[in-house]
């Protein structure tokens, strides 16, 4: 018995990977967030599954479920929105399953950020531009920041920001990087990224908070901050540069 830890995508089903795709099908037991993972997913559950949403569960009942799947030996297909290296929840899971003796697998999928800036047509890396990407959220009650992780800091650095979970606090958002980035800076906002009903708003850091008021948005929504997202000139990188040689493309002698 394994329980598949299996990062099931932003939102759009077929953003699911092909092997987590292959673990659901032959897994007896599903348990997902049903606040975050489309139902849709279910379908490739094999007939008879036992599946169970874990949006109202504590960890001790989801250890139930690991306890109970392991006595009737039985597969679990563990189902996390986005990619289960960020904000998952995965290592205090994993931590009870090695105290417990229970193997288990980790199968990524495609983050949040990822479907946002695909939603956007973006690179959020460009050359001389930004070169690095910040992921980060505000503090809230499910999990309090660090005091050395403040949004000042990271903005100190003026490269990509993408901010999760941090929607219902936009005004501090603009407070904190306005400093750093100035008043019209480029931001993003990207609602339910790939879902059907995905919704984009676009701004800057000084007329941001004021869009959003006019066209609110929950807490699924990412926010992008960062001139990578303004349209405009920058120079190509080498890496299709006829110019530059590089071990695969050498210039003849």
């Amino acid at each position: 018995m394994t329980v598949h830890f299996i990062g099931a995508g932003p939102g759009a089903p077929d953003l699911l990977t092909l092997r987590g795709r292959d673990l659901i099908a032959r897994s007896k037991v599903c348990l997902y967030a049903g606040s975050l993972v489309p139902r849709a997913l279910l379908e490739y559950c094999p007939k008879g599954a036992r599946i169970v949403d874990t949006a109202s569960m504590s960890l001790d009942e989801i250890g139930a479920e690991f306890l109970r799947a392991h006595r009737d030996a039985e597969d679990i297909a563990r189902l996390h929105s986005g990619d289960l290296s960020v904000w998952s929840a995965l290592g205090e899971q994993i931590r009870v399953l090695e105290r417990l003796s229970i193997p288990y697998t980790v199968t990524p999928g495609v983050p949040a950020f990822a479907a946002a800036a695909a939603a956007l047509g973006v690179e959020l890396t460009l050359p001389e531009v930004a070169q690095s990407l910040v992921l980060t959220r505000t503090q809230g009650r499910a999990s309090s920041m660090p005091e050395h992780e403040t949004l000042a800091r990271f903005a100190a650095t003026r490269t990509t920001l993408a901010i999760h979970l941090s929607i219902h606090a936009i005004e501090r958002v603009v407070a904190e990087l306005t400093p750093h980035y100035g008043a019209d800076c480029p931001v993003a906002i990207v609602f339910r990224a790939s879902w059907p009903d995905q919704r984009i708003l676009r701004g800057t850091l000084g007329s941001i908070a004021v869009e959003l008021n006019e066209a609110p948005m929950e807490r699924t929504a990412l926010i992008l901050v960062g001139q990578v997202l303004a349209p405009g000139e920058f120079r190509a990188s080498a890496l299709y540069d006829k110019d530059s040689q590089r071990r695969f493309r050498g210039k003849p002698q």
